[in-house]
Order: C-alpha cells, then structure tokens, then sequence
C-alpha cells in the first residue's frame, strides 16, 4: 500500500536547491520518491526562468537477503526467497545448490544478467602424468575471465615441469612444499631459487624457464601459477623436447658445434611436460657460472615473510612491482577476512581481477552497470573474476575464516573504495543522491578500510 501522504524535504545542493517529497512512513519497494531540482536563482531570488527539474525513483526494498548457506546445509534447498519462487519438483544436484545458494535463491537485489564469474577447478580436467597432475582454467571454461587464466599443478619429489617458455608472463604462487625454479634472460644472465609456501615467482613473457620439486617435503609441491592472458592454455607451450625432436639431427649436430648426429640418437620423440626425477641438490650446490653474470633482478619473492597490515575485520599485504620489481603485468594481494567481515565495496579502474580461494567461504556480487547485477559463492579452489571497474564486495558467509588471492593484470595496485569516495566529496552531493541524512554521511571513512 502506497500512502497519499508525503513530507516536504528540503536540501541544498551544488547547484540549486533540492525538494524532497518521501512517503511518510516506510513504504514497500514500491514506494516512490519524487526530487525536484530547483535552480540556484529560484533559491536565493525567488525568480529564474529555468524551470524545476523532476524526476522519480522507486525506494530499494528492507527485504533480507542474508545467505542462505547454512540452511541449504541442513535441508533440502529451495528456489524461494521470502514471497518469491517456488520448490523443486524435478531431480536435483543438492552438493551442487548447497555450494551456490545465491544462484538458487539470489538476493532480491540481483537484476538483469551478468556471465558466469565461478568455476572451481574441481571442474576442469585434469592431465596426469607420471611424477604429477595439472588442470588449467582459461577462457574456454569460463568465457567471462577474458584477460587472465589459471593452472593448479602437482610435482612430486625430484619431479620437473619439463624446460619451456610461452608468449604470456607467468605468475607462480606454492600452496604446499618447495620447488627451485631456472631463468635465463634475454641477456644470458641465469637465476635458480627456491620458492617457499606462500612466496611467488613471475617468468616474463618469451622469458624459458623450468620449476623442479625438491624433497623439503615427503609429497613434493603443488602450486597455482597465473597467466596475463585469458586465452593461455598450459597444452601449448613451447616444450624443449618437442623442439628438438623436430629439427633434423644434422642441424642440432652443427648447432651445437663439436657434437655428433649419434649423440643425439636417444633423444625423447614426444613432449615430456611433467615427468620424475632425482630431488635437486642444495641450492647453493646448483648454482651454474654465469659469464655474464647472474640476473640482476630477483625472479622471486619471499611474500611470506612480508610485513601484513591488520585491519578491522582481518588483514590484507599487497605485492605488486613496487616492491617486486621484475612482476611488470602481475600484482596481487593477500586478504584474510574474519567471519562476519567483508572486503569493502570497491573496483579496480582499468585492472581486471581474477580470485583464488584459499579457505573459507565467501559471495560475490558484481554491478556490471545498467542494473546488471549477479550474486556468486566461492569456496577453498574456487576461481573468481571481475572485470575493470565492475563494483564488488567480497562478504565472509562462512563459520571460519577466509583467504583468498586477489590478481589483478596490472604492475601497480589500485582500487577505488566506495566508502572513501563518498567521504570525500561534499556531503550534500552524496545525500541528493542516495536520500540519507547528516548522521549517516558521517559514517563514511575518508581512508581506505580494505576489510570491514
């Protein structure tokens, strides 16, 4: 029911003065709320000949839009949200819509369309080869993450990912155990060093390279490696062993001079990719002369040890090339999210973003413009994506903590946060827009809160 009764509010703004006719009482979403945008002259003089500027808007519902992860848990889910939907009659997947409530049941505030932004790698295929496994997301299993992709791989110990390069950077990050990686740059410098949980390496594009498992652990390593390209593809890289298989012997023989073509008689006639091996040396013991020297900018970083910074509702540390000079397409942060906490409104200008949970559960709603607007839930191996300038939040819906990654494609971290903004803009401004009051503008923080 929509009351007759309206109460006259009157605001000034930049430009003229702004007259508020609200309903009386709180009304349904169906409520409407009418602003008039009166020119300065008519303020101050009482006399313009611009006319009044009217426009209507409907007011947004009090309507809950909690998640429902818990209660899809514990019974049977449902397509219903308060007076809307309907239960389900047919067959149906209950793991599958226990781990994405807000795609069974979205939250009122989700309009128009947006294309997937979920895909767990639990859901990509998986490549086994002897000594370890690798399973890749890219654009052709989600056709949203336009400009960047993903791999999650398994060496066991002694293990190598076979000596190769690719046209894209590559951005490494170790989930568990150790891995010594090899670089030789463009100038012939070289770089061994050995990756820890939590620390990262970046290959720049065209740049060859290999990553071995050593035997700090009993199980090897596994690590996710990140890629500036939506379209990269781990099945297409340029392999060492499939190189030289196809060049006649002759010409390996006269490319390496002083060899013989039966020297090269038991090279492999296929790609090795991933395959075992005897566990590296010390690292100090593998370290090759280099007669142009070793390569003057680390090709690692140890960002476990950095420095984190607490926030309210958990912590965050970034890493981009600022401090990782070498990481020219690649930056990333580390987020932790207590319960109940959220990662604050925000976008990235001109960076997309791609997101790996590490543990924890969490939902995503990304504005796309245009009242587009999709909710997504997310778990430990889940990928997520936003595009640049898409807002987003990211909200802890579980009983636990959260970690997650945050890659954007860029060299340099920014994002814009919604609270600042409005904090910093003349408060008027913002209450013409949004219809609060004084005490509500106050709350918003002039510095970035990060996680909430």
């Amino acid at each position: 029911m929509i009351h007759s009764q309206f109460i006259l509010v009157t605001l000034f703004w930049g430009f003229g003065q702004v007259a508020l006719a609200a309903p009386a009482a709180s009304q349904a979403s169906s409520s409407v709320v009418t602003i008039t945008l009166v020119p300065t002259s008519i303020a101050h003089t009482g006399t313009s000949s611009a006319p009044a500027t009217t426009f209507t808007a409907g007011l947004t519902s009090d309507d809950p839009n909690d998640s429902f992860l818990d209660e899809f848990q514990d019974g049977t889910p449902e397509g219903i949200r308060g007076t809307l939907g309907a239960s389900i009659l047919g067959p149906q997947n209950i793991p599958i819509e226990r781990e994405g409530p807000d795609l069974l049941a979205p939250p009122s505030t989700d309009s128009g369309k947006l294309p997937n932004a979920h895909w767990p790698f639990s859901l990509s295929h998986s490549r086994l080869q002897t000594g370890g496994w690798a399973r890749q997301q890219n654009a052709e299993s989600m056709p949203f993450a336009e400009e960047i992709a993903g791999v999650n791989m398994r060496l066991e110990a002694g293990a190598i990912r076979e000596l190769h390069w690719h046209a894209t950077a590559e951005w490494g990050y170790v989930l568990s155990g150790t891995v010594r990686i090899s670089v030789v740059t463009p100038e012939g410098q070289n770089y061994l060093d050995d990756i820890n949980p939590g620390d990262v390496w970046y290959f720049p594009p065209g740049v060859p390279h290999s990553i071995q498992a050593t035997n700090a652990t009993a199980d090897g390593s596994e690590f996710i490696l990140v890629f500036d390209s939506g379209d990269f593809s781990e099945d297409d890289t340029f392999l060492l062993t499939e190189w030289v298989a196809h060049v006649p012997k002759e010409v390996l023989a006269k490319n390496f001079p002083g060899s013989k073509i039966s020297d090269f008689d038991d090279i492999p006639a296929n790609q090795l990719y991933i395959f075992p091996s005897n566990p590296p040396p010390p690292l100090a013991q593998d370290q090759v002369p280099d007669p142009q020297g070793h390569a003057k900018s680390p090709f690692s970083h140890a960002w476990s040890k950095d420095p984190v910074t607490s926030l309210a509702g958990g912590s965050v540390k970034i890493l981009d090339s600022t401090t990782f000079t070498v990481s020219k397409t690649i930056a990333a942060a580390d987020v932790v999210v207590e319960k109940g906490g959220l990662r604050e409104m925000h976008w990235h200008p001109t960076q997309p973003e791609w997101t790996f949970f590490l543990s924890g559960t969490a939902r995503i709603t990304i504005f796309a413009a245009d009242s587009n607007a999709r909710t997504f839930d997310y778990q430990a191996g889940d990928i997520g994506y936003v595009p640049p300038s898409f807002g987003h939040y990211v909200e802890n819906i579980g009983n636990d903590t959260l970690h997650y990654l945050e890659i954007w494609k860029t060299d340099v971290f920014q994002d814009i946060s919604l609270s600042q903004w409005l904090a910093l803009i003349p408060p008027e401004l913002v209450k013409a827009h949004l219809n609060i009051d004084d005490a509500t503008v106050a709350l918003f923080n002039k510095t970035k809160q990060v996680v909430v």
